[in-house]
């Protein structure tokens, strides 16, 4: 949910604020970065920030401490909160990747080592999310899955792929797990590589677009459905369809490399 949204009503009841401090200080840092907010800058006053998101000013009193104790806000007794640091962990964790983004693209091989971190990241983040989903995350989630189907068809390679990296990041989000959110947003740029090139041969390929399209939609509906176990296993058996896939569409391309430079009478 973006930090910008209009005001709604203060979470109470099952939004503790064990549940609600995390959530709060992601959205807080998604002010900072959209305001692009720098150090030294002060926040809005509390009464007109916890107004603003939706929450009490216990809540936002929480999240604020959590993330002093990040190094990245200093509360003033009676003077404010001012940005202490920019945070810019996703970025840092894969910034050292950035370089061979290019070699992503020109390499097939290297999207294997991505689905590998995808598999190990995204069956958590399933777990978490269909544990932990609000009803605003469900929402998020149902839209990004109907924004992905109904993007098929564009002839749009690119709005695509961004579609559903952005069904992929929705469930990471719904996690509630920051330093996956994180994780999961640094390494977007590489996602959303991969499943550029995923896409290119997958969803042209007749016998795998539609087992793709019934692998989302068990994924979104094992996440709304609260079922962790079911939602792992889906995120799962989703990127291990992919890989045996893309394999095995390499295979069949390569083959027919070999077949075309047979001379014509072994054809």
């Amino acid at each position: 949910m973006s930090a910008t949204t209009g005001p709604t009503t203060p979470s109470t009841g099952a939004d503790a604020p064990a549940r609600t401090a995390p959530r709060l200080a992601e959205r807080l840092q998604a002010l900072i970065r959209d305001r692009d907010l720098q150090p030294g800058d002060r926040l809005p006053a509390e009464r007109a920030l916890a107004l603003e998101l939706g929450v009490s000013r216990t809540a936002l009193r929480e999240a604020v401490a959590r993330l002093s104790s990040r190094g990245l806000l200093r509360a003033r007794q009676g003077g404010g909160t001012y940005v202490l640091a920019r945070d810019d962990a996703g970025q840092a964790a894969i910034e050292p990747l950035m370089p061979y983004v290019t070699v992503f693209r020109s390499d097939p091989e290297y999207r294997f080592d991505v689905l590998e971190i995808r598999h190990a990241l995204e069956g958590m983040a399933a777990w978490h999310a269909a544990l932990r989903a609000t009803r605003d995350d469900r929402e998020r989630i149902a839209a990004a899955f109907e924004s992905m189907m109904s993007a098929h068809g564009r002839n749009d390679p690119a709005g695509e792929a961004r579609a559903d990296a952005a069904f992929h990041l929705s469930i990471a989000e719904a996690s509630h797990n920051l330093v996956l959110l994180q994780v999961m947003r640094g390494l977007f740029e590489l996602l959303q590589t991969n499943i550029s090139q995923s896409r290119e041969k997958l969803y042209l390929s007749p016998r795998t677009f539609e087992p793709l399209s019934v692998q989302h939609r068990e994924m979104r509906d094992a996440v709304l459905a609260g079922d962790p176990e079911r939602a792992r296993a889906a995120a799962h058996a989703h990127l291990e369809f992919v890989h045996t896939s893309l394999r095995e569409l390499d295979e069949d391309e390569a083959r027919r490399a070999r077949a075309s430079r047979l001379p014509p009478s072994h054809r």
